[in-house]
């Protein structure tokens, strides 16, 4: 049975960092790619950043773009995104979710969820 599970989430002020983490199980972890994805209330989830099945080409949506790291560790089968300079805006629940091919920015690529893990940026 295939499982994701994000943690690292919390409550920060601005300009804080947090590493969010993402144990997978279940599947063979370097024969995917990886995203992280999310999704603030009332709004639709959106693309953050995401790896190849190595980690050594990498993604990031403008918002993030400089700020954020997206890393992976094969052989823990764990994915991570190291977040920096944190706004109030990037409050919202993140997902991690890996494919095996596709848009890497669309979610509908993607094979397989975690439940996400919610991270709140106070001013």
């Amino acid at each position: 049975q295939v499982s994701l599970v994000e943690s690292g989430g919390g409550l920060v002020q601005a300009g804080d960092s947090l590493r969010l983490s993402c144990a997978v199980s279940g599947l063979t972890f370097s024969s995917y790619a990886m995203g992280w994805f999310r999704q603030a209330p009332g709004e639709d989830r959106e693309f953050v950043a995401a790896a190849d099945w190595l980690g050594s080409s990498t993604t990031y949506a403008d918002a993030v773009k400089g700020r954020f790291r997206i890393f992976r560790d094969n052989a823990k089968n764990t994915g991570y995104l190291r977040m920096n300079s944190l706004k109030p805006e990037d409050t919202a629940v993140y997902y991690c979710a890996v494919h095996r091919g596709g848009d890497h920015s669309r979610a509908r690529s993607y094979n397989y969820w975690g439940q996400g893990t919610q991270v709140t940026v106070s001013s």
